[in-house]
């Protein structure tokens, strides 16, 4: 489980965390991510969006739980009071726990690399 400090509560940040960030998709997940560091913030936060499109409600918590759990010590690697937003596709429903470790790992990551000019 996430610590307290470390969760996206409010509808008004994951609004915008989807609105203003950068916005990633893998297989399984989707990952909105604003780097912008407000000045109170001490951690980074994140925040999941699993939507009745994976399944019922026990494999949504599955997934949660999951991701929850793939999350907690990425979380530590991003630049403290940015947020995190990531949102479960339906293939997540069946997906391997390593399949969802290496998508989250590698849309984070695409997250994070600075725009190419164009």
């Amino acid at each position: 489980m996430l610590a307290a400090a470390q969760r996206l509560r409010r509808s008004a940040d994951f609004a915008a965390t989807i609105r203003g960030g950068r916005r990633v998709g893998r297989g399984t997940v989707v990952v909105h991510l604003l780097l912008e560091e407000p000045v109170q913030a001490s951690t980074a936060r994140a925040g999941f969006v699993v939507s009745k499109a994976v399944g019922n409600a026990v494999v949504r918590n599955k997934v949660r739980r999951r991701l929850r759990h793939l999350v907690r010590p990425l979380l530590g690697e991003l630049p403290a009071g940015s947020t995190l937003v990531v949102r479960a596709l339906p293939a997540a429903a069946e997906a391997m726990y390593a399949t969802l470790g290496t998508d989250l790992s590698a849309a984070i990551a695409a997250a994070r690399k600075p725009r190419r000019p164009r």
